[in-house]
């Protein structure tokens, strides 16, 4: 490396781009401004990471005023520090998330999600662009959560870290930027009109001579400061996607302000002539003011970025031993929650129970469960396995974090046929097509009149507008979802609103989907149950979350518990546990060993077994929840109906009378054998919803295009489903998919609606009808107007079917 005197000539720095003024330090026949980006590209040069600097020209932040101490990062050590910013930690892996401001176009994608390749103790890195953050799993072992953070300096992107922040929403603010191009742009835009007013009334013969070309000239001068600042955003925008080989909006409206503003300076100084800075003044203004008023109004929607607040979680909070559910937007630190088989644990916290088994497959995708015990901390998104736990929480819920583990990529699904990247991809030819007509209306007219040809140019470039195009199918999937919220049923993403109107086979999962606990009738067949046995009863089926545990629960009534160990439950097959050395079972016939032969034409049975001693057993007749048949014959007329039970088919006659013969029955089905089944009909082509409870269909939950686990306490969370369903609004399954199929010909009409725009706004604008000012106006007001189109329209058709009422608006 040698340090070069600086030359007259500019010399750029090969990292961030700005002039080398002071010294120029070069290695590898490449310049550099200081230390810092000299060292920056030696870490990436090491680890073959150069393609860095192929993504974007000069992508690095410039690092000559970093903040060089050593020992900054120091505080990073302490362990109170580190469980206030990691979002998990096991033996193996820790979990952080960082803001990093820095991050401002692909290359930082790339090189930030190619963190492996500088430091093996990187697992993974995943780039959040519109929210600037960085989700890492790293090594603990190998890198500490310090040395992390000052690598991430040393390549320039130091984390912002905020130890006072608590996960909550953050408030609205203002483009401060954006409000003073739109000052700056109104005061010159008036004034350009008072100058222009002689011009306006034809009366310039009134004014001398010097008059006028002075009164020209201050428009020139007015016109600078929109141009230059005003218009600023507009050139970065256009030049960013440019450089990334893209043509977006901005690229047509740069090249509209651009040729209105020299052809104006040709026309004011070469032919002596009064110019359209005015008109360019205007255009700015209109624009700006636009912008700010979509920013103001999408902010006001707020749809796609906030559909966590529908989403449906609570917790069972412990007060004075007494049980309270509470949604998790008012759990605090400090608060006592009780945690059950297979429940999702909300927030960091501390474990008060003797020891707890958690799976973590919701936050690392390994499905091997985590044994721990008193006084350890367990992490959000961990699920309880066994005996119900007791916790204290730690560290504020965020919601968002849980939002963000149920999209996490482990549960992705195909996303093939929606009309949102095809709205996208139509966009994007759509500004190549824009750009084309303007060069050919100029063309055309330049022949004729080449005031005209400049005005057809600019015009056909400001009033064509591909973001109505793009917008419409995220506000109207937007809007859906907060409909949905509204009515219980809470999706993961809007994809899944789009998925839900290609549906066309529905399998149901009978025992806690059609039926509910409520409508259960209940009794026990054997040997009389003592107070004790009850109570031991009741201490087994509390732990389980299982349907036919919950009916049982209800049968047992307000009776103490007694102390049981070792507590278990097999998915399909059911519960035990010890009691003093005894072995209780309660299940299937198969998973108790009973050698009892009753015989029934409907419902369930349980067995129950005492050290192998058949005691009896429960007969649950199907309490079928009032609105399912009616429910099931809608859904006939236009679905494939299937329902799987995992019970006898000795309910077959009892449930196609009651249902109807639309259902294609199948019984005796373990979770493995409905997740073959989705197979199979997957495999035939089908686009299959499927309806169970969650816990205990997951594996078919996630087989199925989509999924919506059915409960009766949203508390009962399951990763593997897209959608959440409140058992109280079953009945509205029919409503809501056909709702979802009505929002594809919304997007559709709104498609329509911002075609018919821009081909009647295009058609004026290249035979010289409009002027820029004009389109400048109607550019934000067809975006506007998509979105109150969708948004009627979905309100609308909601109502129609009674999804929402007047005045949920």
């Amino acid at each position: 490396m040698k340090v070069s005197p600086i030359a007259n000539s500019e010399v750029k720095c090969y990292h961030c781009g700005e002039e080398c003024k002071e010294l120029n330090l070069k290695i590898d026949n490449k310049n550099f401004c200081c230390q810092g980006c000299k060292l920056v590209y030696e870490v990436l040069a090491e680890n073959d990471l150069c393609n860095y600097y192929e993504q974007e020209e000069f992508p690095g932040e410039n690092q000559k005023f970093k903040n060089s101490r050593t020992n900054r990062f120091d505080y990073l050590k302490d362990d109170g520090i580190q469980n206030q910013l990691l979002d998990f930690k096991s033996d193996l892996e820790s979990h952080v998330s960082f803001y990093i401001p820095q991050i401002h176009c692909a290359s930082c994608i790339w090189l930030l999600e190619n963190l492996i390749q500088i430091h093996s103790g990187v697992i993974n890195s995943r780039v959040d662009f519109i929210k600037k953050k960085v989700q890492i799993k790293f090594d603990h072992h190998k890198i500490t959560l310090k040395e992390l953070v000052s690598l991430l300096s040393t390549i320039g992107y130091e984390p912002k870290i905020s130890l006072s922040d608590k996960g909550g929403e953050q408030n609205l603010s203002y483009d401060r930027k954006l409000i003073s191009q739109l000052a700056v742009a109104g005061f010159c835009f008036g004034n350009m009109m008072l100058f222009s007013l002689p011009e306006y009334f034809s009366e310039t013969q009134l004014l001398g001579e010097g008059f006028r070309d002075l009164f020209n000239y201050l428009n020139v001068i007015l016109s600078l400061p929109v141009v230059f600042y005003s218009a600023s955003s507009y050139y970065q925008s256009a030049w960013n996607s440019v450089k990334q080989r893209k043509i977006n909006m901005d690229v047509p409206i740069v090249l509209g302000i651009l040729a209105l503003f020299l052809y104006s300076l040709w026309e004011i100084f070469i032919s002596g002539n009064a110019g359209f800075m005015d008109s360019l003044g205007g255009l700015l203004f209109f624009l700006l003011l636009g912008k700010l008023y979509q920013q103001k109004t999408f902010a006001n929607l707020e749809f796609d970025r906030d559909y966590k607040s529908y989403f449906p979680m609570a917790v069972t909070k412990l007060n004075k031993d007494k049980e309270e559910v509470i949604p998790i937007s008012k759990l605090e630190v400090g608060d006592v929650i009780l945690i059950r088989n297979e429940e999702l644990i909300p927030a960091d916290s501390i474990l008060l129970s003797e020891n707890a088994n958690i799976d973590y497959s919701f936050v690392t995708g390994e499905e091997i469960p985590v044994p721990k015990q008193k006084r350890e901390v367990i992490y959000a998104g961990g699920r309880q396995f066994g005996n119900p736990i007791i916790l204290t929480i730690q560290k504020s819920p965020s919601q968002g974090y849980l939002t963000d583990l149920w999209n996490s990529e482990c549960f992705e699904k195909e996303k093939n046929g929606l009309l949102e990247p095809l709205a996208n991809k139509v966009s994007g030819i759509f500004t190549w097509a824009v750009l084309s007509i303007a060069f050919i209306a100029f063309t055309f007219w330049s022949f004729q009149d080449l005031s005209l040809a400049v005005k057809s140019f600019t015009s056909v470039l400001i009033v064509a507008c591909p973001c109505a195009l793009a917008m419409s199918t995220p506000f109207t999937l937007g809007n859906t979802l907060r409909i949905f919220g509204k009515g219980k049923f809470y999706l993961k993403n809007a994809s899944v609103v789009e998925k839900l109107a290609q549906v066309d086979t529905i399998v149901f999962d009978k025992t806690g989907t059609l039926t509910s606990p409520a409508h259960a009738q209940i009794e026990f067949i054997g040997e009389e149950l003592t107070e004790q046995t009850k109570s031991i009863l009741k201490s087994l089926v509390s732990k389980s979350s299982h349907p036919l545990s919950n009916r049982i629960n209800y049968f047992l009534g307000d009776v103490n518990l007694e102390k049981i160990s070792e507590f278990k439950e097999l998915k399909g097959e059911g519960v035990q546990a010890n009691f003093h050395g005894e072995q209780i079972k309660l299940g299937s016939k198969e998973f108790t060993g009973s050698h009892l032969f009753p015989t029934i034409e409907d419902g369930n049975l349980v067995f129950l077994s005492i050290s192998g001693q058949d005691l009896g057993y429960f007969y649950i007749k199907s309490g079928l929840r009032e609105s399912a048949p009616n429910m099931i014959q809608q859904l006939g007329h236009e679905y494939e109906l299937h329902l799987l039970s995992g019970d006898h088919s000795h309910e077959q006659v009892s449930l196609r009378e009651k249902l109807g013969q639309v259902l294609k029955f199948n019984f005796n089905q373990s979770p493995s054998d409905k997740l073959q089944y989705l197979k199979s009909l997957n495999n035939k082509g089908k686009h299959t919803l499927m309806v169970g409870d969650g816990l205990n269909d997951a594996g078919a939950l996630k087989e199925s295009e989509v999924g919506i686990a059915v409960t009766e306490q949203v508390s009962h969370f399951s990763p593997a489903s897209d959608a959440i369903l409140d058992a109280s609004v079953i009945y509205k399954i029919p409503a809501f998919l056909s709702f979802a199929k009505a929002n594809r010909n919304i997007i559709k009409m709104s498609f329509l609606l911002s075609f018919a725009y821009n081909i009647i706004g295009l058609s004026l604008a290249v035979q010289g009808f409009l002027s820029p000012v004009i389109c400048a106006i109607l550019m934000p007001l067809s975006s506007i107007s998509v979105v109150v189109f969708t948004t009627i329209s979905t309100n609308f058709i909601a109502m129609r079917k009674g999804l929402i009422k007047l005045n949920q608006n």
